[in-house]
């Protein structure tokens, strides 16, 4: 873990990080997203170690518990999800620089935990985010409702990460997030030279 390159990049639910994400590593090649791992159900089309890692609750608490995982999650689905620290390990082993998106709460463990990660906040405006998620039609009026009270809350952590970037215009945020990465690896990677 020690010596990786880490960019953290969160925010609520709807603001546009995966969109960002995407964008980002279109124009920095060095850039690799690690996989999670997770004990939700496979989807058709879906690979295991390409999409997710893909284990049952036995295994994932038993890896827990031995210490595998920089973060992790479980919801009241009772589906849970974390990042495994050998896959932040063979994305640097590779001389690449580790992409995560996370939940905000798993995003601060990662900043505290691995020195000299990055992190960047995701904001959009509470009245966007729900458009964007009644777009998706992915969930229930009552899941989304939630998912907005929960953003509020996501938002107002803001100021606890490294940089915040505000989704309202993707090209414009593209171009700020990759600024942002840009400046702060070659900064981490001058001081570990």
């Amino acid at each position: 873990m020690a010596g990786n390159r880490v960019v953290v990049v969160t925010g609520p639910s709807g603001a546009g990080k995966g969109t960002l994400i995407r964008r980002l590593l279109e124009r920095l090649p060095e850039l690799e997203v690690a996989v999670s791992a997770t004990t939700r159900a496979q989807r058709p089309g879906e690979e295991d170690g390409r999409d997710y890692w893909f284990v049952d609750e036995r295994e994932f608490r038993r890896r827990v518990a031995a210490g595998e995982f920089l973060e992790h999650v479980s919801y009241v689905s009772g589906k849970s999800y974390g990042t495994l620290r050998s896959e932040v390990d063979r994305i640097g082993s590779r001389g690449r620089i580790c992409v995560l998106e996370l939940e905000t709460e798993g995003a601060l463990r990662v900043k505290e935990l691995v020195p000299g990660a990055v992190t960047v906040f995701i904001e959009a405006d509470v009245r966007e985010l729900e458009r964007r998620l009644r777009e998706r039609a992915t969930e229930s009026d009552g899941e989304i409702g939630e998912r907005i009270r929960l953003a509020r809350r996501q938002l107002e952590l803001r100021d606890r990460f490294d940089y915040v970037v505000r989704n309202d215009d993707v090209e414009r945020a593209t171009a700020e997030l990759v600024d942002i990465v840009r400046r702060a690896t070659a900064v981490a990677a001058t001081m570990r030279a």
